[in-house]
């Protein structure tokens, strides 16, 4: 039986996908992306890619694995290797927009190439959260209805080929997960909310716009969003992740983690909602504790 590999972009999940697997697989490590808590045995570039499958064939390998994040990298031409000129018109498609094509694209090549490729989440199935409310504080009333919205901006998002999270509050849409990622878009949200300024040439709707923003932070207090929290741009709202439709899930399914937990709670999130069975969670244990610390709900249902 040959050998698994794992090609790996930075994060955690590597090391959760290795630390699953019957036998050590051979790390290899996308330049400029270490994973966290796993050693790389080799580190490759894009420009390289074509030597990298030939290391990979003479090292027995026959199965390999996508797993961590990955920013798209400039390509330079001049260090394409003889190995990978065969490849550039499958590099020149990794690396038009959009997320998931790119992803296609470079899993055909390890295809096309003879290799098997495996999911993280088929490797470690246990990385998927069981149906339910895995927190204390369970789902609200409001979330049955900002799903719907949730869904429908999460389709539209993926016609685009890019992102797999928002926040919504109430049917309000606060947040679109862009390249950036998931981070990226809760800390923009912890950021305060803007405050109107004095207008000298119409005082008293100045004095009704002030008005109104008293209003909503006293919605978002009774609402559980209080303290410092009220005055963020995400205080009530509610992260929800998913899937793509129709994506390739061997590899970028979407991830969630501690540091997840800690942006959704310096964003004065209400809670998380992901889609069983499409959205893995890294060290589950401390997720659930700092949900449970924080005062929200990480729900996992069906269909979002």
């Amino acid at each position: 039986m040959g050998q698994a590999a794992l090609i790996t972009g930075s994060g955690a999940l590597p090391a959760a996908v290795a630390r699953a697997m019957d036998a050590p697989p051979l790390v290899c490590s996308l330049s400029g992306h270490t994973p966290e808590g796993i050693k790389p045995d080799l580190t490759f570039r894009l420009e390289h890619l074509g030597s990298l499958i030939e290391t990979l064939k003479s090292r027995d390998v026959t199965e390999v694995c996508f797993c961590g994040a990955v920013t798209r990298p400039e390509i330079d031409p001049a260090a394409i290797d003889a190995a990978t000129k065969p490849l550039i018109p499958a590099l020149q498609r990794a690396l038009q927009p959009g997320d998931d094509g790119a992803l296609r694209a470079i899993i055909s090549v390890f295809e096309e190439a003879g290799f098997a490729v495996k999911g993280a989440h088929e490797i470690a199935p246990a990385l998927l959260p069981p149906l339910g409310d895995l927190t204390r504080k369970t789902a609200d009333e409001g979330v049955r209805v900002e799903s719907v919205t949730a869904r429908a901006v999460l389709q539209e998002m993926a016609r685009i080929d890019e992102g797999q999270a928002c926040v919504l509050r109430g049917e309000t849409v606060l947040a679109r997960e862009d390249t950036r990622g998931t981070d990226a878009m809760l800390a923009d949200l912890a950021a305060p909310r803007a405050k109107p300024l004095p207008s000298a040439a119409d005082p008293f709707n100045w004095v009704m716009d002030s008005v109104a923003e008293a209003l909503d932070d006293t919605a978002d207090w009774l609402a559980g969003a209080g303290g410092e929290k009220a005055a963020c741009k995400g205080a009530g709202g509610v992260l929800f992740k998913a899937p793509k439709p129709g994506q390739d899930r061997r590899a970028d399914l979407p991830t969630i983690g501690p540091e997840t937990v800690r942006g959704a709670a310096r964003a004065g999130l209400r809670g998380i909602v992901i889609e069983a069975g499409g959205v893995i969670v890294l060290d589950r244990d401390t997720v659930i504790r700092l949900c449970d610390e924080a005062g929200l709900f990480l729900s996992v249902r069906a269909v979002l």
